[in-house]
This record gives C-alpha cells, structure tokens and sequence, in this order.
C-alpha cells in the first residue's frame, strides 16, 4: 500500500470514530446506557473499514489497525494504557480484518467485489458484503468481551454490534455517495 493511502485510510478512521465518540455516542447513552459502553449503534469507523478494503484490498489491513489504535488512544479514557491491553489490541484486529475476511469469502464464493481500475461502485453489494463482515466483527467483539458483558446482555451487545456496523455503512456511504455527486456536479460546472 502507498504511503498516501495509508494515511489517508488512518485519518478517515480516527475522524469517524471521533464523530462517533464525540457526538453519536453521548446521544445513545442517554437512551441505552447499559449497551453503550460495549456497542455504538451507528459505528462510522466500519463504513471505513469496508470502502478501505473495498479500494485496497487486505492492503487496509495495517492502516486499519494503526487508524483505531491511534482512536483508541486519542478518544478512551484511559489513553494508551487502555489502548495497549491485550483485550483491545484483540478488538483492534479482529475489526480490521472483519472486511477483508468478508470480502474474501465474497470472492471465494465467486463474487469479486474489490474496486477495479474503473472504480465503478455496485453499492448493493458493498453493503452485502459490509453486512457480512458486520456479523464476522459482531460474533468476534461479542467473543473477546464475552468475560466483561454481563451473561444476560451479551445477545444484546452481539445484536447492537452489528446494527452499529451496518448503519455506520450506510452512514458513511451516504455521505461519500453525496461528496462524490457533489464532486461530479463540480467538476463537470468548471
């Protein structure tokens, strides 16, 4: 991967989980207390996770992990030192390798949905294919915090882990399906 993908990839991360700690989640712990601290309910870093891997393939993989490393260090209470708990650095990966796992199963089975050097967007099945890695990240976060969610919440936090990721998708594909019109509409005026 080239340098300026990685960081353009990182610093998409970091923003999206900024807007999701600083905005989303204070609006959802007000409603769901109970599963916020676990799961948000629009999580936008995973729209990251898929367009990233969507356009670079398992390449995303590192710059995925440096992107929620660094937001975990900038945005958790603890800082670092939470960061670099072995429970979290597990967290970290699997949720950088559940897209490219998802699109690799997507190929596996015939369908291959990485961007071509036309980047022509089947928005359809890059939400299949978010929805997929959803479950793959979901069932893996649900794993690594099955110790610290108490036993009658966990199909609760399974569940919002994966509501969180596919509207975080959607979210984020929205947006960038407006900047990318409002880009066309601009170029084709000037």
């Amino acid at each position: 991967m080239q340098i300026p993908y990685f960081g353009v990839t990182v610093v998409a991360y970091v923003l999206a989980h900024g807007l999701t700690t600083m905005i989303i989640t204070p609006v959802q712990a007000r409603l769901l207390p109970e599963v916020t601290s676990f799961a948000s309910l629009l999580y936008l870093p995973h729209g990251v996770r898929v367009l990233a891997t969507w356009l670079l393939g398992r390449a995303a993989i590192p710059a995925l992990c440096v992107g929620a490393f660094l937001s975990e260090c900038i945005f958790a209470d603890a800082g670092i030192g939470s960061a670099s708990e072995p429970m979290v650095l597990i967290s970290i990966l699997i949720g950088a390798v559940a897209a490219p796992v998802a699109f690799e199963l997507m190929r596996a089975f015939g369908f291959n949905l990485y961007a071509k050097e036309r980047l022509r967007v089947h928005w359809k099945w890059l939400l299949l294919v978010g929805m997929l890695a959803s479950v793959i990240n979901s069932v893996g976060q649900s794993l690594v915090f099955s110790g610290v969610i108490l036993s009658n919440w966990s199909a609760v936090v399974l569940v919002a882990y994966a509501v969180g990721d596919l509207f975080g998708l959607i979210a984020t594909t929205l947006i960038l399906m407006l900047v990318f019109r409002w880009l066309r509409a601009d170029r084709a005026r000037g």
